[in-house]
């Protein structure tokens, strides 16, 4: 038996036909790897803010094995704008086996990065792990940010959602020469990846092209087409253009996220206009525009849009602590910065008071990182679950409250801390910042135990607990060692249990 380090080639090279031609892979770790695979055309010149078109065919083999350039991204949090090229809208698959007759479950991620950053290359969304349990693994790329999310005269809305789609089409047409079953797909995705599982939950384009879904940390941001029009039209004026398919085509790509993190700093100034969005600040989301995105996920699959797909959700436990650092408040928030806060952000118009009652003995930090977490994105996905049941649907639900090690402690059960345990890859990075390096014999025990759940529920639709019900209202917490019990956080439920999360309106014209 020869055994080969992750990265290194074995074996001969595997190949794969799809629709639009022959790939040429490599062997690493016992896995076939195909990356950098395009589903779709380059989204520039003609097809600029156009709906994704499928990718033309090529002749002989095409080789593999390089992920594709990274789409245009913001640079607030030091990621580069240099995309390398104009192919993004690819994808990566791990497979055990390419072979037709393998039948096996097919995982798609849909990386996060709040509509604005992120891409299927970095090094923690690797597969490998994962596809080592005998799952076929995809991870997709799509546009972000104005050329993805804007609202634009002349251009369809959500077009990062369309490229999601748009992929899922191409695995549900190639996987099979990958060992994938087309008919035992999963989805699943974190952060603005968890709002687009939601999001594709509502979505008619996206109906059967997905059995399971996997929604981490769901934001409950999803806008109307006015708000999103306002903001587009902000973005616009920045660079000195109309907010049209030609105005904003004569501005190269690589130049439009500049525009759209001037707007974010600034967001403030229209607190009035904007509303809560401002607050993070938060100037893209999914359009709730009565087409591509007919409905809010809560609406949609309340009213049974998703009743067939087996839904798995949930959040960690301290989702704004890593916010909280990035920002510079952590263990410094005001009085009047928690005031504000519970003001713009609290559900109701005597919100604030209420959380004050909900938790007498927090302290203003507390309470400021509470409402945050709750607003942004432990309340929507614990409202996900009762959307899915009401609507006829079966949910899992779960809470990450593993207190990583990483930062002294501080970020707790942080927002992300979910990504390297899904994927397995701990000990690198943003990874191992979290976890601590070398990371502990708990943490690998708890990553394991939370692949093997998320492995099960792709392959058989059980995740190793009971399902979520209104009345019993059960989670999964994963802590070292996890258990299964009532959904902690009761005093918030209360608090969000007669909010809708609608589409954010624009305040002011």
């Amino acid at each position: 038996m020869v055994v080969t380090a992750p990265g290194e080639p074995s074996g001969p090279e595997p190949e794969v036909r799809t629709a639009a031609g022959v790939l040429r892979g490599r062997r690493e770790a016992g896995l076939a790897v195909f990356r950098g695979v395009p589903f779709a055309e380059p989204p520039v010149g003609a097809l600029r803010f156009a709906a994704p078109r499928p990718v033309r065919g090529w002749d002989g083999a095409r080789l593999a094995v390089a992920y594709g350039p990274p789409p245009p991204q913001s640079g607030v949090l030091g990621a580069s704008r240099d995309t390398g090229g104009d192919d993004w809208l690819t994808v990566n698959v791990w497979t055990p086996e390419p072979d037709p007759a393998a039948a096996l479950p097919v995982m798609v991620w849909i990386p996060g990065g709040g509509y604005v950053m992120g891409n299927a290359g970095l090094p923690e969304y690797d597969g490998g792990n994962l596809a080592a349990s005998g799952t076929v693994v995809v991870s997709l790329s799509y546009r972000l940010g104005i050329e993805g999310f804007a609202q634009i005269d002349g251009a369809p809305a959500n077009r990062g959602l369309l490229d999601q789609v748009a992929a899922l089409r191409w695995v549900r047409d190639n996987i099979r020469g990958f060992g994938g079953d087309p008919d035992l797909v999963t989805v699943f995705g974190q952060s603005a990846g968890g709002g687009s599982v939601a999001a594709l939950l509502a979505m008619p384009r996206a109906a059967g092209l997905f059995r399971r879904a996997v929604a981490q940390s769901v934001p409950g941001t999803f806008f109307s087409p006015e708000l999103a029009a306002d903001v587009a039209a902000a973005c616009a004026a920045e660079l000195g253009v109309r907010p049209t398919v030609s105005g904003l085509s004569a501005v190269e790509p690589d130049r439009l996220p500049a525009a759209g993190d001037a707007i974010s700093a600034r967001m403030a100034r229209r607190r009035e206009r904007w509303g809560p969005i401002t607050h993070r600040p938060i100037p893209f989301a999914p359009v709730v525009d009565g087409d591509v995105l007919p409905a809010t996920p809560w609406q949609a699959l309340a009213d049974g849009a998703a009743r067939d797909v087996a839904l798995l959700v949930g959040h960690t436990r301290d989702e704004h602590r890593l916010f909280s650092l990035i920002d510079g408040v952590l263990g410094q928030v005001t009085g009047e910065e928690t005031e504000t806060a519970l003001r713009m952000l609290a559900p109701g118009p005597d919100g604030a008071r209420r959380y004050r009652e909900a938790f007498p003995d927090a302290t203003d930090e507390e309470l400021y990182e509470l409402v945050n977490a709750d607003w942004l994105f432990r309340m929507p996905s614990l409202r996900l679950a009762d959307a899915q049941i009401a609507g006829g649907g079966r949910a899992h639900l779960y809470e990450l409250t593993w207190p990583a090690p990483g930062a002294g402690g501080a970020l707790g059960a942080c927002h992300g801390l979910d990504v390297p345990l899904v994927f397995g890859n701990l000990g690198s990075g943003q990874p191992a910042m979290l976890i601590g390096d070398p990371p502990s014999p708990a943490a690998r025990e708890l990553s394991a135990r939370i692949r093997e759940a998320w492995t099960a529920f792709a392959a058989h639709g059980d995740p190793g607990w009971p399902g979520y019900d209104a009345e019993h209202r059960l989670a999964r917490l994963f802590d070292t060692p996890p258990v299964t019990a009532a959904y902690p956080e009761e005093a918030s439920r209360l608090l969000w249990q007669d909010h809708a999360f609608p589409a954010l309106p624009l305040l002011a014209r």
